[in-house]
């Protein structure tokens, strides 16, 4: 008998591994018309991607991807850019629009993509939504990203639990990579944390973003900020809330695409314990 919470997700899969046609939903959601139902992956992610509107829509076509749909839209029109939009979005392309909860992994030996969508619908059911206040355009490094206006405690607890939560489907990083991610001048925790967790920028060194450029050339970063900060900030809900968490996955053309993506129902969450 299906769990209570179920209905929560949309699912992309399982409906089809038991030849079910879900009519409603694929006719009123393109989520589900989704080509990452029958792909092979090499690597999963957890992710918060928005849910189809017109930030998730312009989001993705000034990245040149959709992850939900698995397609490249047409690209927005923007003569006033100083570089190309092929350039600017060059990095964060294939993942598409979305903020990094639990970081790519490859699948641990002994388990399958399945039991790591049954884990994110149970997740789900017992964490609830966050709400942030608002999101603004923020330079990180050299690349720019829509970041929460304040800290947000609850936010990090969320994108804590889960790291841990879903540890265990994470096959141990190769040597190469740890050597890759440590070249690039980590402090002492950040190393701690590519150790333990196997990628530097969790659990307190978290910060939720989500990318809009590539690494930039110095001298461009404020004059390309300026021009992107209303076209995405005019298009965010007030408030901007976490209500959904996705599970991706890597093709073997390098793109993401989303697998399934889980409403945020619970109320034993970071939201109910302050």
């Amino acid at each position: 008998m299906a769990s209570s919470h179920e209905g929560n997700c949309l699912l992309l899969a399982s409906f089809m591994d038991f030849g079910y046609v879900w009519e409603h939903i694929s006719s009123s959601n393109p989520v589900t018309n989704n080509p990452g139902q029958s792909m092979k992956f090499k690597r999963f992610a957890i992710y918060f991607t928005p849910a189809p509107g017109p930030f998730a829509d312009f989001g993705s076509a000034w990245l040149g991807w959709d992850a939900d749909k698995g397609l490249a839209p047409p690209a927005p029109d923007l003569p006033d850019l100083p570089m190309s939009l092929e350039e600017i979005t060059k990095t964060p392309r294939k993942y598409g629009l979305h903020a990094t909860v639990m970081p790519p992994f490859r699948l641990a030996s002994g388990h399958e993509e399945s039991e790591i969508e049954a884990a994110l619908e149970e997740f789900c059911f017992k964490h609830g939504p966050v709400a942030i206040d608002r999101l603004k355009t923020m330079r990180m490094g050299r690349f720019l990203a829509l970041v929460p206006h304040e800290r947000n405690d609850r936010l990090n607890s969320l994108a804590a639990a889960a790291v841990e939560g879903f540890d265990a489907f994470r096959a141990p990083p190769a040597e190469s990579e740890i050597l890759k991610r440590g070249s690039g001048g980590l402090s002492a925790n950040q190393r701690k944390m590519l150790e333990l967790w196997g990628y530097p920028y969790v659990m307190d060194e978290f910060r939720f973003h989500i990318t809009l450029t590539s690494k930039l050339p110095e001298f461009q970063i404020e004059r390309i900020g300026n021009a992107i900060e209303p076209l995405f900030e005019s298009r965010l809900p007030q408030p901007f809330e976490i209500d959904a968490l996705s599970l991706t996955g890597e093709s073997l053309d390098d793109r993401f695409h989303l697998i399934r993506r889980c409403k945020l129902s619970g109320v034993n969450s970071p939201d109910s314990n302050t």
